[in-house]
């Protein structure tokens, strides 16, 4: 049986003093040792609140979310994450802000900070504006905070940029670490990470961008499996076949879906748009040309369609290792004849996983808070075996 002191014993074993006042971008920019103690503390706090111990290090303190895309996992992971270690969220909402009277970017960021402690962002549609609106963000508290404006400077954490989704694929990959029995057997399996059919155009390439930036970190054998067309941005690539050649493991590329499939022990079918098309639309929205959009969104839709059998069905499943790949979304899926006539998924293998796709989703809330708590302890291992002494009960008992 696991104890708390494990997971602290795990930690003073990791180097991860950078992290502490510093944000979360992007996972390929973060160490080995730092990506782990982020695996360690979430664990440690689900092992936590598992065990009705309370894990508020905050009396009282703002997590501020600012979504400018959709979302139901992401945007209830951060606000758990918030709650668990004490702090109450507030949703910015642009549309009832300043901003639309011109209000700076600078501005809006100390204005919101004044007691945040962190900030969670997605910012997922237009390339080469996501990531960099984050930094701006970053570095206008990071300044108020030195010119005593703030009185904490607030963590900034990536809840899904133009380039990553660090949160999704942190979540993804310790859901491996604990379905394989630990980071070390990740080693030499063979991820298939897959575009697939969906009947929607524009999704975001931050998911399988994330995918192979991470997991190629582990030794595994990552292939990057799309039609011709749908290529992902050429730096992740790189990003990828640097990690593998440093990690042992292989990062390869193909136009064939059943290819990826073959010997698989993960497979992870997902839709999204050509890069050079979220280029395309990223300009048009700057020109403010709808009609362009229009075209555009007509366009692809129709490219989508000559690929319909791009799509994770039973035989392909069934050629997989041993037929039992584990099946791998970050939510929701488009599924054959639930919610479209065709997408990306026959609905027999999608409820055949679903419970694992849930816990999958549920690593989300404590990685989310492992970085934060990360940020915001010099020495977290200190902090946890403090909880712990406090006795205090998520529950009253």
């Amino acid at each position: 049986m696991k104890t708390l002191q494990d997971y602290i014993d795990k930690l003073n074993r990791l180097n991860f003093k950078e992290m502490y006042n510093n944000d979360f971008f992007l996972t390929w920019e973060k160490s080995d040792d730092e990506l782990e103690a982020v695996f360690t503390v979430a664990d440690a706090l689900r092992f936590m609140r598992e065990n009705n111990i309370s894990t508020k290090v905050f009396e009282s303190g703002l997590g501020i979310s600012l979504f400018r895309d959709n979302s139901t996992r992401t945007r209830f992971s951060f606000a758990s994450a918030c709650n668990l270690l004490g702090l109450e969220v507030q949703d910015l909402d642009e549309g009832k802000s300043q901003i639309a009277h011109g209000e700076t970017v600078r501005e809006t960021a100390n204005m919101i900070s004044f007691m945040a402690d962190v900030i969670g962002i997605r910012d997922d549609m237009y390339i080469g504006k996501g990531n960099a609106y984050m930094h701006e963000v970053s570095d206008s508290v990071k300044q108020g905070n030195a010119d005593g404006i703030l009185e904490q400077r607030p963590t900034l954490v990536n809840l899904q940029c133009d380039i990553d989704h660090p949160t999704q694929a942190m979540a993804d990959a310790l859901h491996l670490i604990h379905e394989f029995g630990g980071i070390e057997n990740l080693k030499g399996k063979k991820v298939a990470m897959s575009w697939a059919y969906s009947p929607s155009y524009g999704k975001p390439l931050s998911v399988p961008q994330g995918i192979i930036g991470l997991m190629t970190r582990f030794g595994m054998d990552v292939v990057l499996a799309h039609p011709e067309g749908y290529e992902v941005m050429p730096e992740i690539e790189e990003v990828a076949k640097a990690n593998a050649e440093k990690s042992g493991g292989s990062f390869t590329r193909t136009n064939s879906m059943a290819e990826a499939f073959k010997d698989a022990d993960v497979v992870y079918p997902k839709s999204w748009a050509p890069f050079a098309a979220m280029e395309k639309r990223t300009s048009l929205y700057g020109e403010g040309d709808m009609e362009g959009i229009k075209a555009l969104e007509k366009e692809l839709l129709a490219q989508n369609a000559n690929h319909k059998d791009w799509c994770c069905t039973e035989n392909l499943m069934k050629t997989t290792k041993d037929g039992k790949a584990l099946y791998l979304h970050c939510l929701p899926a488009d599924i054959n004849d639930v919610s479209c006539k065709e997408g990306e998924v026959e609905a027999s293998v999608f409820d055949r996983y679903r419970n694992p796709l849930y816990k999958e989703a549920s690593y989300k809330p404590y990685v989310i808070a492992a970085m934060i708590f990360l940020s915001k302890f010099k020495n977290p291992q200190e902090i946890l075996k403090k909880l712990e002494g406090r006795g205090s009960r998520r529950i009253f008992e």
